[in-house]
């Protein structure tokens, strides 16, 4: 009888064991899922689903330090006509972009915002804009912007990816692989110098040539067609930014490897943007009306 005891308490605490381990297991089960439907949103505009795993409001608060740090160790370009383009096209995109965002369901994309538009001597041709609104132009690019539409171009483009969310997405991607999947707070205080090197990867900042994470293809179209509606609302003719990839395209072998590797082929490029011309022309000829 004492032995019929153990066997059953034996086998009743394998099938409490067995059992729990199926409730964590399906408990985690759930958090995943709960946590990856509740991170999963849409983008504006193209109404894509992505999956934003980082609380944005971390990303912008990180962008203060970054940005503050990134001017303090370039040269920044303070005065003189390049400069106040940069900051004259910048105001003006964002402003029609938060119009845009105030009228629609994603007024909260540009919550916290404090734009800053800066100039930095660089012969890169290369720009960025971090969470919070916080953009950089490199000199470099300005000889292919040739005029402030061309300017709107980029800027339009940089802008998106920051209303888009894609450099959480990238970082999202990359905190699972190379910090293995912890939650940002844990990764900044347990490694700040791996969470700051990977989150200036994901954005693009810096100019060392061949280490920045490069946006996938799919981010890239996205932000051009933004980007374009972003510059028509804006009042820029968004039939520069055929040209300006046209341009850029007759650098050839002069282009950066940034634009070769990171960017689609500028003649798909082009394609696309023509594909997107009417809705663009469409903004932009009720904003002449105005």
């Amino acid at each position: 009888m004492i032995f019929m005891e153990m066997r059953l308490v034996k086998k009743m605490s394998g099938l409490v064991r067995s059992n729990g381990r199926k409730i964590i297991r399906s408990g985690l089960a759930i958090f995943l899922i709960s946590t990856i439907l509740y991170a999963c949103v849409r983008v504006p505009m193209t109404g894509r689903r992505q999956l934003n795993l980082l609380p944005e409001s971390d990303l912008v608060a990180m962008s203060l330090t970054e940005y503050k740090n990134f001017l303090n160790e370039n040269n920044v370009v303070n005065s003189g006509p390049n400069q106040e383009a940069i900051q004259r096209v910048g105001d003006r995109i964002s402003s029609a972009v938060e119009t845009y965002l105030e009228s629609t369901k994603y007024a909260k994309r540009v919550k916290n915002y404090n734009w800053e538009f800066n100039l930095v001597q660089d012969p890169t041709m290369n720009a960025w804009c971090m969470p919070g609104g916080k953009v950089v132009f490199y000199t470099g690019i300005l000889p292919v912007c040739e005029s402030d539409a061309g300017i709107a171009v980029v800027m339009g483009h940089e802008i998106a990816h920051a209303i888009a969310r894609h450099g959480n997405e990238r970082m999202s991607q990359q905190m699972a692989i190379a910090l293995g999947g912890v939650a940002l707070d844990v990764a900044v205080s347990d490694k700040p110098e791996e969470t700051r090197n990977l989150y200036n990867l994901a954005y693009g900042i810096g100019s060392t040539v061949g280490v920045m994470l490069p946006y996938s293809r799919l981010h890239e179209s996205e932000a051009d067609k933004l980007g374009l509606m972003f510059m028509a609302m804006a009042g820029y003719d968004p039939q520069e930014a055929p040209r300006f990839w046209e341009r850029m395209e007759s650098l050839g072998s002069l282009r950066p490897p940034e634009f070769l590797s990171t960017h689609p082929n500028p003649d798909t490029r082009i394609a696309d943007l023509e594909a997107q011309m009417p809705k663009a022309m469409e903004l932009y000829n009720k904003q002449q009306e105005k």
